[in-house]
């Protein structure tokens, strides 16, 4: 999933000296620097954008081929979090929370700008794709083109919501849990099931390597 770096988000919103902030922050747990942003700490939040918004772009440029609406939404968000720290809720896994964040800003600015009538979410999840990247674990064995074909067209057959979890299992590294947490599902096994079912149906569009 790859972009050009040019169709991503700049740093300019956040000053630099990005090493030194991961210096502090890289062995504190995500409460911790969830509470330190917070409390008011800037550090912190130079921290969460530097390491998060491109993550967020790509996973935003799901929902959307729309670069500016994605960025847009991005910048919406942290905006929304820097006014709002002292009076956000605890948060214990930073990924997953921005995660649902910005699925709902992106969600919220395509509705305000959509002229469909009645236009629903699910509509929208409907177009939520995967373009298959060699650096997704599951396909790095996987690499030749043929195989990427198969797995492209398979992947394209699956339900939204298998999709989206096979994106966020292999291509964000998500847990099961963060992936409930994510779509919204009230067990973890959910989550498990979803995406097992989805592998399944996957290995019958990759066809065994002859030797």
């Amino acid at each position: 999933m790859n972009r050009n770096p040019k169709e991503q988000p700049n740093s300019t919103f956040i000053p630099s000296k990005h090493l030194e902030t991961v210096k502090v922050f890289e062995e504190k747990s995500d409460c911790d620097i969830w509470n330190a942003f917070n409390k008011g700490d800037e550090m912190a939040f130079n921290y969460l954008y530097r390491t998060y918004v491109h993550e967020l772009y790509q996973f935003g440029s799901q929902y959307s081929r729309d670069s500016s609406l994605v960025k847009d939404s991005i910048q919406n968000l942290f905006i929304y979090l820097r006014k709002k720290r002292g009076d956000l809720k605890e948060v214990t896994n930073i990924k997953g929370y921005l995660f649902r964040s910005i699925q709902r800003e992106i969600i919220k600015n395509i509705k305000a700008n959509t002229s469909i009538e009645g236009f629903e979410e699910s509509f929208l999840d409907s177009h939520f794709q995967i373009v298959v990247s060699p650096e997704v674990s599951f396909i790095k064995s996987e690499s030749e083109t043929e195989r990427k074909i198969q797995l492209q067209r398979g992947l394209s057959q699956l339900t939204t919501k298998q999709r989206k979890a096979i994106l966020l299992f292999y291509e964000e590294e998500l847990s099961y849990k963060e992936i409930a947490e994510i779509m919204n599902f009230s067990e973890v096994k959910t989550a498990r099931k979803l995406i097992y079912r989805a592998l399944a149906s996957l290995k019958e569009f990759i066809k065994p390597t002859s030797y």
